[in-house]
């Protein structure tokens, strides 16, 4: 009986390891380890060149999502431009120009050294631990196991994105290999970005996947008090109000980087360990009162009167200073969002990639590949105690064959940014609509 017993201890053990083994094998690295990147060569100078460039897509993604989207919009344009950046890498000819032109990216001898400078600051010091907030991101491609890629081109990738390839086989197994994919981005996003890849987008045509994730956790550096929170009004229009958890704080201990311009209220809160802080851009609503002139001014903007773009955000955040405020309020709020972003990545101005006349024969030799869909999805929540954010994005290709004064009260639609506080670098940008909509 003993031995039976040893004999099936063995044999699930040699499943567990066979099992482990197999996960590792396809796996491109730990998914929560990225692996470094080769920065040398990068300056400050190139950082800010690739920083501006991610900030530009970032502002003119979002006003052509504000074309089409009346509800909360939330991505991130760091992993988008990261894995359409992995993808530029083999884009030839007028693909590459389109591309170029959506994402602004620099020449490439500016772009590799100083993009992997990025992400080793993104990746700082998550193998030692101790930061007050959790940061990382990683990039992976996912080939098809007996199709030719270029060296030069594998090798470029994970030199400066950290692409590591793994082996799969979309021909014989496409369904295996859209779960193995997934389950890595829900490992890198903490179980945040589940089912990036839905089921019927890869085909036994797939020949390549490129994903990038980017996760965040941080804590405010001074936390909203749970017991102060109360369901109050939240007006997505003046005639369309609902009622949501809002959190208050006296900063009676505490100024924040503020500013009041003409149309808006800008505010800065900081996440502990002092690297990355949330803007928060708020049209004006209510009245105030001129004392000197007796006059009574009533402001009514909403963010169709904003201007917002990435020159527009440096000048609001050039006005910002060290200021004493009365009272800040903050919805809670937590929702998840998805964009299948052929259409507004088209009309952005890189059609080219996404038909047959594509050339991405950086990639393979050849002119026989194409994007058949970019798919991003991101999460976020925010409450007293802080936020967290995670997003994904994959790039799949195809083979060709056929208020007033001080006081701070964001109970209206305004737009969010979580950004790298030293490079002003935009990780995370979205738009509160209606705090109540999950």
């Amino acid at each position: 009986m003993n031995k039976k017993f040893l004999t099936i201890g063995i044999a699930l053990l040699m499943v567990a390891i066979v099992t482990a083994t197999a996960v590792l094998f396809i796996f491109p690295y730990q998914p929560d380890l990225p692996p470094q990147t080769d920065d040398t060569g990068s300056t400050q100078q190139g950082i800010q060149q690739v920083v501006n460039a991610n900030n530009q897509f970032a502002f003119e993604l979002y006003s052509e999502l504000d074309k089409s989207e009346d509800s909360n919009i939330f991505y991130s344009p760091y992993s988008i431009s990261a894995a359409l950046a992995m993808t530029y890498e083999g884009a030839k000819g007028q693909t590459a120009d389109e591309m170029k032109s959506v994402f602004h990216f620099p020449e490439s001898n500016v772009l590799r050294p100083n993009f992997a400078a990025i992400y080793n600051g993104i990746n700082d010091g998550i193998n030692e631990g101790g930061k007050a907030y959790e940061l990382r991101t990683g990039n992976a491609l996912w080939a098809q196991y007996d199709y030719q890629f270029l060296e030069d081109y594998t090798s470029r990738v994970e030199q400066y994105y950290g692409g590591k390839v793994s082996n799969l086989d979309f021909r014989q197994e496409t369904e295996k290999s859209r779960q193995t994919i997934n389950s890595f981005i829900e490992e890198q996003t903490n179980d945040k970005i589940k089912d990036l890849i839905p089921a019927g987008v890869l085909s036994p045509m797939t020949r390549l996947v490129l994903t990038n994730a980017i996760y965040f956790k941080g804590t405010w550096e001074w936390e909203f008090d749970k017991s102060d929170t109360r369901d109050q009004d939240f007006k997505i229009t003046p005639a369309n109000i609902v009622k949501t958890p809002m959190m208050y704080m006296d900063p009676d201990k505490a100024n924040f980087n503020y500013a009041d311009l003409e149309k808006l209220q800008i505010l800065e809160l900081p996440y502990k360990g002092e690297d990355i802080s949330m803007l928060i851009l708020l049209p004006k609503q209510g009245e105030d009162y001129d004392y000197e002139t007796g006059e009574r001014i009533v402001f009514e903007y909403t963010l169709k009167d904003i201007e917002f773009s990435a020159d527009k955000l440096d000048e609001y955040k050039s006005q910002m200073q060290e200021t004493k405020l009365d009272s800040i309020s903050l919805p809670k709020f937590e929702f998840d969002t998805k964009y299948f972003m052929k259409d507004a990545l088209s009309a952005m101005g890189m059609p080219t990639a996404f038909g047959f006349g594509a050339d991405f024969s950086g990639m393979d030799g050849t002119h026989e590949l194409y994007i058949s869909s970019v798919i991003h999805q991101a999460y976020v929540k925010v409450d007293e105690k802080g936020t967290e954010a995670a997003a994904a994005t994959a790039v799949v290709m195809i083979e060709k064959s056929a208020m007033p004064s001080n006081v701070f009260r964001a109970d209206h639609p305004f737009i969010f940014i979580i950004q790298e506080k030293k490079t002003g670098n935009i990780l995370f940008m979205g738009r509160v609509s209606d705090p109540t909509q999950q």
